[in-house]
């Protein structure tokens, strides 16, 4: 246990991840292209992202119990093996339809692959840098965003589709051959409960009901659906297209979704680490700042300045280690031989709200371009106008995802309060405590 050996698991294990998003994210990198090549409406083109989600966000559950039983050196290499498939298909797509069936395969690679990663890791390691490594394991692995939006996005400009995605589809396989040589199945993490004999519905039933489960949910439903909108569809159209920015300072502002999550991700660790019971009021406070800022942009008259929108896309990268709070939340609460299905459970979030959130965007955009074409306007699917009111779709998304949040912390504080006699004071109530012992001020 956190041994040399642990961290070449541990850095190839990352490195398939890495490369997953990289390949989850070129699509919406292509966006404009795709638009193009397939001659189809910003409504259609962000179906193809959708059903990937869908698909993604669907299998999280089931992969999530196949880890628990196979292990997660099988499924992340099975994950690489048929994103790269799906990545060949895109490659020769010529129609929508294909487009589709190649996305599908790689949002089931992609579901098979992190989930599996964090599944690998109480087997390597132990102890408070648990949290430490997950938030590391999604700032390391949201690297691959930045692969996609520069090499990929150039690559694609100059050589064109088919050989941009078919060299994707290579890096793919080099994930297979690492992961093969390099990562094993390591030590199984202590037993924290008694292994339930019933069958696999109820033990998924059973972690389903599960309050601490539920919270990790709304968690990473809250906090990682910006920064899925923005990554995977609709961030290069939103700076290229909507505010006019050429490629190259587009593909930087783009880039920065990973710096957010890089700056966030490390401290976000340490203090989930240091004040677990605080855990969801460090998640709020990260999204307020993010949405703040994302309202700020949007209704900011005429263009917003540069430094405001790096501002959203940095902030939204900071989402991304909030989201993975809800890891360390699920792992708290759940007995060992559940993690990987509460795993699953948890990741479903994020992504059926990124899922929700992209659709919508699309669907507004569709229906603001018709209105403007039935009042004899010129057609401008991508109108910056039209953005600032698709934008605001994933903003209901997460008030929807704070209700949640906040209903199943409630019941979550209530159990451990009943089964462990510890009660937790609101955050206000408990800053004033501390304050008051350090000697402040009397009331």
């Amino acid at each position: 246990m956190n041994s040399a050996r642990s961290w070449v698991v541990f850095s190839a294990a990352v490195l398939a991840y890495l490369i997953g998003v990289t390949q989850r994210t070129s699509f919406g990198v292509a966006g404009v292209d795709a638009t193009e090549r397939f001659g189809v409406t910003a409504a259609a083109l962000s179906t193809v992202a959708v059903v990937q989600i869908v698909v993604y966000a669907g299998l999280q559950i089931p992969v999530g119990m196949l880890v628990d039983r196979l292990g997660p050196k099988t499924l992340i290499m099975a994950g690489a093996a048929i994103m790269a498939a799906g990545q060949v298909l895109l490659a020769f797509s010529e129609h929508l339809a294909l487009a589709l069936a190649a996305r599908v395969l790689v949002g089931i690679g992609d579901a098979l692959t992190f989930v599996s990663v964090i599944r690998l890791l109480p087997t390597w390691f132990r102890g408070r840098i648990l949290p430490q490594l997950s938030q590391w394991v999604g700032v390391l692995g949201q690297l691959g965003q930045l692969l996609a939006a520069f090499p990929f996005a150039l690559l694609l400009h100059s050589a064109g589709w088919r050989p941009a995605f078919l060299v994707a589809s290579s890096v793919s396989i080099l994930a297979v051959v690492v992961v093969a040589l390099l990562v094993r199945r390591g030590e199984a993490p202590p037993l924290t409960g008694p292994v339930p004999t019933t069958g696999v519905v109820a033990r998924l039933r059973a972690s389903l009901a599960r309050p601490g489960t539920q919270l990790g949910f709304w968690v990473h439903m809250l906090a990682g659906a910006p920064a899925t909108v923005l990554a995977i569809m609709w961030g290069a159209p939103f700076l290229t297209a909507g505010l006019g920015y050429p490629l190259p300072q587009a593909a930087s502002v783009l880039s920065l979704l990973v710096l957010g999550g890089l700056i966030a991700g490390p401290p976000i660790g340490y203090l989930a680490a240091r004040f677990p019971n605080r855990r969801s009021n460090l998640v709020l406070a990260v999204m307020s700042i993010l949405f703040a800022v994302w309202l700020a942009v949007m209704l900011w008259p005429g263009q917003p300045p540069l430094w405001l929108v790096a501002a959203m896309f940095v902030t939204a990268g900071a989402g991304g280690p909030g989201s993975l709070v809800g890891f360390d939340v699920a792992r708290t609460f759940n007995p060992s031989h559940a993690l990987g299905s509460a795993s699953g459970i948890v990741n479903s979030g994020g992504f059926i709200a990124g899922f929700a959130g992209m659709l919508g965007i699309g669907l507004v955009l569709d229906v603001l371009d018709a209105q403007r074409r039935a009042a004899g306007l010129p057609a401008d699917l991508y109108a910056l106008e039209s953005f600032r009111v698709a934008m605001l779709v994933p903003v209901g998304i997460a008030g929807l995802a704070l209700l949640g949040m906040l209903v199943a912390r409630r019941r979550t504080r209530r159990r451990m309060r009943d089964e462990q006699g510890i009660a937790i004071a609101p955050l206000w109530v408990a800053l004033y405590v501390r304050f008051r012992r350090r000697g402040g001020p009397a009331a």
